[in-house]
């Protein structure tokens, strides 16, 4: 529904999300573009996506449209964004722990599409790709 209008204006869907806080829903789109999104594009996003979820009511309950920037720590979803993110600061968790932990934080070295290397402190992490259970960008301090 959102694909061809995101491709067409230079936008990139970064995530989608429907989550429930408290008693209301709340459907969030992820958008962002080279050089950054602003205000103006996550209005163009949410009239487009307003409409066509008006049109084809693909959700039976009420909730709330909100699109905006995915912010400094961007999540990191496609293979794509790994690569993009190497010699940045992220914050990764794991399905399972490695080397005892299954959180890390620290600089991404490198990612080969099988394994990303972080190094946290001096000591350099290898995670397998599979074993990823979310990742980020994270904001030093």
């Amino acid at each position: 529904m959102l694909k061809d209008f995101i491709e067409q204006n230079g936008f990139e869907l970064v995530d989608i999300e429907y989550v429930k806080e408290g008693s209301n829903w709340f459907l969030r789109v992820y958008a962002d573009k080279e050089g950054g999104i602003d205000i103006d594009d996550c209005g163009r996003i949410s009239e487009y996506l307003s409409a066509q979820l008006d049109e084809k009511d693909p959700i039976p309950d009420a909730y709330f449209l909100e699109v905006s920037s995915p912010g400094a720590e961007r999540p990191l979803k496609k293979v794509q964004d790994y690569h993009k993110a190497v010699g940045s600061h992220v914050f990764v968790t794991t399905y399972e722990p490695i080397d005892g932990s299954k959180e890390f934080e620290g600089k991404l070295l490198s990612f080969d599409g099988d394994e990303l290397v972080v190094e946290v402190g001096k000591k350099k992490i290898t995670i397998p790709f599979a074993k990823v259970a979310s990742a980020r960008l994270a904001i030093v301090f």
